[in-house]
């Protein structure tokens, strides 16, 4: 059992003797040997042969070593294809919230936009002299400003992500 599973599971992995035997640091010979059942290697062997077939110990030793059925890998393709499509769906759902997420980000800054544009800067008409005035005035006419700088940098970038997110199959 031990034998037929190392040639087995050697020739899965496309390993020839030569190439085992120098992961395990013995000669060929050695490997063709416990391949023909002459003899069987030591624990510590064992050990280092299931690392170089990234195999358990336990199926060298006694479960046996089949080939997957043609079922098995129907059964196997099935699942990835099931798999592929919620990807492809989760993938799609994504797009679509980011694209909504942009044309959002847009419609929002066109809005605030024009909101700044019709209530033309209220604040530098207010009477300064009341500190409380003030510092609302001055909070109003730093969010004006920076807004308006960073306004056409958020539109290019939203106005990019729409295109970039839009559905190819149209």
């Amino acid at each position: 059992m031990l034998s037929e599973n190392i040639r087995n599971i050697r020739k899965a992995k496309g390993l020839s003797q030569e190439e085992l035997a120098i992961k395990l640091n013995v000669v060929r010979q050695t490997v063709s040997k416990w391949e023909q059942g002459l003899s069987v290697p030591d624990s510590e062997l064992l050990l280092a042969l299931s690392e170089a077939l990234e195999t358990p110990v336990s199926t060298l030793l006694g479960e046996t070593v089949s080939e997957p059925e043609a079922e098995d890998l129907k059964a196997i393709s099935q699942k990835l294809e099931v798999i592929n499509l919620q990807l492809s769906q989760q993938q799609l759902s994504r797009r679509k919230r980011t694209h909504w997420f942009f044309i959002a980000v847009t419609a929002l800054t066109l809005l605030m936009l024009a909101v700044l544009f019709l209530l033309n800067s209220p604040y530098l008409g207010w009477d300064y002299s009341d500190p409380e005035t003030a510092v609302l005035g001055t909070a109003a006419h730093s969010f004006e400003w920076i807004f308006v700088r960073i306004a056409p940098v958020i539109l290019i970038v939203s106005i990019a992500g729409i295109i970039m997110t839009r559905r190819k199959d149209r």
